[in-house]
């Protein structure tokens, strides 16, 4: 919940409570966030096993896409990239492969050849259209 929360935030937002309630009110103001929090994880906890106990397995079915967008919240595409060209056992078509302790092979790119020239048009003759092109 609070992931993006570092410690400067929080000695900021200790100092800003400090300010604002002062040293007297503090301390009862920290106990009552302190069990409000506990009562909502309570509430959720309660909640969550509700649910269980009621729809049985069909239970784990619906939490099944939730996990998967925690998933995608948590993607990295680096380190996806990174899976996915450098951790395959079988080649590439390409020639790219991995051996068996990671390490990376590269196989040398073909010769390079140019591509063969077109012939030119006779006279009068309309060149081709590529309807896909236009």
């Amino acid at each position: 919940m609070f992931e993006n929360i570092g410690w400067g935030e929080i000695l900021v937002l200790l100092v800003a409570a400090l300010f604002i309630l002062g040293p007297e009110r503090l301390p009862e103001a920290a106990a009552w966030l302190g069990r409000t929090i506990r009562q909502v994880k309570d509430f959720a906890s309660g909640a969550r096993d509700q649910l269980s106990r009621e729809l049985g397995p069909e239970f784990d079915e619906l939490r099944k896409p939730l996990q998967e967008l925690r998933n995608l919240r948590d993607f990295d595409p680096r380190r996806a990239a990174v899976r996915t060209l450098f951790e395959d056992d079988e080649p590439k078509p390409n020639g790219f492969s991995t051996s068996s302790n990671g390490s990376s092979s590269v196989a040398p790119p073909p010769a390079f050849q140019p591509p063969p020239r077109p012939t030119p048009l006779s006279p009068g003759e309309r060149p081709p259209i590529d309807p896909d092109a236009t």
